[in-house]
């Protein structure tokens, strides 16, 4: 058989490249897309959650005698309730961070203001609503802690008691000889920086309907989690209940961008409810109950960085604190994913960094776009520009002189990544271009002399993709994942329909669309022949145990399962024309429809063999077992970290250089984008116009981060920016037009050529950042925080000027 798929020739390619309409859109955009607050059962109940309006307290009494007596109530649970018929969740994290008890509601003391205390499920959502406000609650107020740094001090409160510290992880990086460098050094650059706590806000919030068979047990979950084979598992162990009877479905998702990977206690607490009621139960999660929900990681660093005169960056020393949140839902994952990109894309042997994981009273955090690299990212971005001002150079030389050659592909980093190609010089090269880099800088010079604030900013991040589980072995060694690997079934019926599943899980990714393209490029046929199940259902779906939709794998994984699963059905195809066209399986070609005998040119369309590989298998070869079903899994070639904990963490490297001109208002502190240029390589394009949309979302959110969104906590741990009167998500009047370029150099490693596109959505944070500073230079100011408010910035103008007046 080995021999005959060798012999097999691959059709060729077609469709992938071509900029194809989305299969799903039309659904979308006429209103017929199922999404989870669609789902209606039988008997539907609906769920409202009580949370705690403190950072930090004991629950001295909880009552819902009041609660249960109201209109159309069915039931409540509480934290007590929960204790005694679940598990605390799973921690994947070393001694004693793995104390932390995690329980869908509040067990005895809450630890961040709305976290859930107590949950009612009554007949409407307004009953259930209405119900919850009746429940009484006796709290005890204590001490919290809300910055990283001031966590690790000895008398700083606990988060969690049992724990016995706020630390969660502290880990170090150490590769060449950083003090050697420093020693060396002509100048040695520091700054103290900080990214800033932000979030996704999809368009759609968490939501989860569950129904408890009784008469079958098996607990049915209608969600729209992103990842719901990781869910399954800390399900299972939470709840004491067998996964094998744990059906999880998701239809369309209104956007995920990691946010919905770590829903799994919320639909703990419905499933509970759900057995409780003996109802199927809805909850669909408000937008205010979504801002606690999921923030992205808060960091701060010290950097020390030892360089030439001439701009060489002889290395990086940095001390991070990362801001985990209360609980460690998917932590301390973040607390090692950043060395997937340890270097950025610049090309520096010596690394140091002292990486502290820290729990504090805000809520808790979790994946977000650009998980944990972003923040990594910005700090080098940030340095560089700092790097630049300090040595009189232009920013854009010192990025040509210390990027990684596209000539030392695959370039190994310090801590084992293994770049997969591109040319980070010819990214900046033209997105310089595209910008007028050199006009933009005379135009500025001359709006300086006016006074105008024209600020031009950089930055080049890199896109990991597909990442390799081993990477959490850095924790501890017991915990038991590593690598990553994918499912695709394709499977040709008895009239000669193509039908797909994918163990992907779309948020609007396109996955419908580009797995056509795929499998029609594979049999010779258009895309429009080819039906892919929409969303994802366990009970139908092929999957592995790290299937989902999350840090850009899902094209790059997906492609792979498939590549597998059509060489195994194209080869029986293969050998079944050969038998009834009396030839060779290698002289079977496969086109519009139809194979071909490639040395008689005689045609048999493909639904005539899969007739008689379903219905007339009486002429079937002797032997072969009928169907036309081919199911395959697929991982990459990944490894375990050694014992400096080098490893390559992900699969592909995308790339994005950004460059952001901007004016800024110095008696306001508010500023405008006057340009925007993207340049983006991810390798091989499946489809371009998708491709186009994912640049484009990723740049948006990184803007919006930017400029516009933040969680802001006050000194008793109220988070004030809790909706959007406060929380300022940029509209598409907010976002500039956005000038885009593309290379596409295909990756050395993955299936096609092809890496992640979509997790860029960091880079915006550098250029914006960058471009702030670069206005703010008449005034000598250094930015030092991610997010460019125009309070502060107007505050730091204000006393620079103040300062100055004083002088004089």
């Amino acid at each position: 058989m080995a021999t005959v798929m060798e012999l097999v020739k691959e059709s060729e390619v077609q469709w992938v490249g071509q900029p194809l309409k989305r299969k799903e859109d039309p659904r979308l955009i006429t209103g017929l897309g199922k999404f989870v607050d669609d789902v209606k059962l039988p008997g539907l109940a609906f769920a409202s959650i009580l949370r705690s309006p403190y950072a930090s307290a004991k629950i001295k009494r909880v009552d819902v005698s009041r609660a249960e007596k109201a209109p159309g109530v069915i039931c409540t649970l509480t934290g007590s309730d929960v204790s005694k018929l679940t598990d605390p969740f799973l921690q994947i994290s070393s001694a004693p961070a793995n104390k932390v008890k995690d329980y869908c509601l509040a067990v005895d003391k809450v630890h961040f203001v709305g976290e859930p205390v107590a949950a009612v499920v009554a007949e409407t959502r307004a009953e259930a609503e209405d119900a919850m406000e009746l429940i009484e609650v006796d709290y005890e107020p204590e001490e919290h802690v809300l910055d990283a740094r001031k966590a690790l001090e000895k008398d700083a409160p606990l988060v969690h008691e049992q724990v016995g510290s706020n630390l969660v992880f502290h880990g170090k990086w150490d590769y060449g000889d950083i003090e050697d460098a420093i020693r060396k050094a002509d100048r040695v650059v520091n700054a103290k920086l900080h990214f800033h706590r932000f979030s996704s806000t999809p368009i759609e919030n968490n939501g989860v309907v569950v129904n408890y068979d009784r008469a079958t047990g098996f607990l049915n979950i209608y969600c729209n989690n992103q990842m719901p084979m990781f869910c399954i598992p800390w399900l299972s162990f939470g709840l004491k209940f067998p996964s094998n009877k744990i059906r999880m479905i998701t239809g369309d998702i209104g956007g995920g961008f990691g946010t919905k990977i770590i829903s799994y206690p919320y639909i703990a607490l419905i499933c509970l409810l759900s057995m409780k009621a003996k109802r199927p139960v809805k909850w669909t999660e408000d937008r205010r109950e979504h801002m606690f929900a999921n923030h992205g990681n808060e960091r701060s660093f010290d950097v020390e960085v030892p360089v030439k005169k001439d701009g060489t960056i002889l290395g990086f020393k940095v001390s991070a604190f990362d801001d985990c949140g209360a609980y460690t839902r998917y932590e301390p994952a973040g607390a090692t994913i950043w060395a997937q990109v340890s270097p950025g894309v610049y090309h520096f042997p010596n690394l140091k960094v002292d990486f502290f994981q820290v729990m504090t009273n805000k809520a808790p955090v979790g994946p977000n776009r650009g998980y944990s690299r972003m923040q990594h990212l910005w700090m080098i971005e940030r340095t560089v520009d700092i790097i630049a001002k300090e040595l009189g150079l232009d920013p854009a030389d010192v990025r040509l002189k210390n990027y990684v050659r596209s000539d030392e592909m695959p370039y190994v980093t310090p801590s084992g990544g293994i770049y997969d190609g591109g040319d980070y010089s010819e990214s900046l090269r033209k997105a310089m271009k595209l910008i007028d880099y050199d006009g933009l800088r005379e135009e500025q010079a001359r709006a300086r002399k006016s006074g105008k604030l024209i600020g031009i900013g950089i930055a080049t991040a890199v896109d990991s993709g597909t990442n390799n589980f081993g990477q959490v072995k850095i924790i501890t060694d017991d915990n038991p994942f590593s690598g990553n690997s994918e499912a695709a079934r394709v499977s040709i019926d008895g009239l000669g329909q193509f039908q797909v599943g994918l163990g992907t899980v779309p948020q609007g990714q396109g996955h419908e669309t580009f797995a056509a393209q795929i499998v029609a490029d594979e049999f010779g046929i258009n895309p429009d022949q080819i039906t892919v199940l929409s969303g994802f259902d366990s009970a139908i779906n092929p999957y592995s145990h790290q299937s989902g939709s999350y840090a850009s794998r899902s094209a790059v994984m997906g492609t792979g399962a498939l590549l597998g699963a059509t060489k195994k059905l194209k080869e029986k195809v293969a050998m079944i024309a050969a038998h009834l066209m009396k030839t060779l399986p290698e002289n079977i070609s496969f086109s519009e429809g139809n194979v071909v005998d490639k040395q008689t040119g005689k045609k048999m369309p493909i639904w005539q063999i899969a007739n008689v590989a379903w219905v007339n298998n009486v002429l079937l070869p002797e032997g072969m077992e009928p169907g036309l079903v081919a199911l395959n899994f697929w991982r990459p070639n990944f490894t375990l970290p050694d014992e400096k904990w080098r490893l390559n963490q992900t699969l592909t490297y995308s790339y994005q250089t950004h460059i952001a001109a901007i004016e800024l208002d110095p008696e306001s502190g508010k500023f405008k984008i006057l340009r925007y240029v993207i340049v983006d390589d991810c390798g091989t394009q499946i489809n371009p116009m998708i491709v186009e949309g994912q640049v484009h979302g990723a740049a948006a959110h990184g803007i919006g981060a930017a400029m516009f969104e933040e969680f802001n906590y006050d000194e008793n741990g109220q988070l004030n920016s809790n909706t959007f009167i406060d929380y300022l998500v940029p509209s598409a009047v907010e976002i500039p037009h956005l000038i885009t370029g593309h290379l596409e150099i295909p990756s050395l490693f993955a299936p096609k050529g092809i890496r992640g596109v979509g997790e860029g959505g960091g880079t915006p944070l550098g250029a914006i950042s960058n471009a702030v500073e670069d206005a703010l230079a008449p005034f000598g100011l250094q930015i030092t925080d991610s997010h460019q408010n125009p309070q502060h910035i107007h505050k730091l103008i204000r006393e620079k000027i103040s300062k100055l007046n004083q002088v004089r």
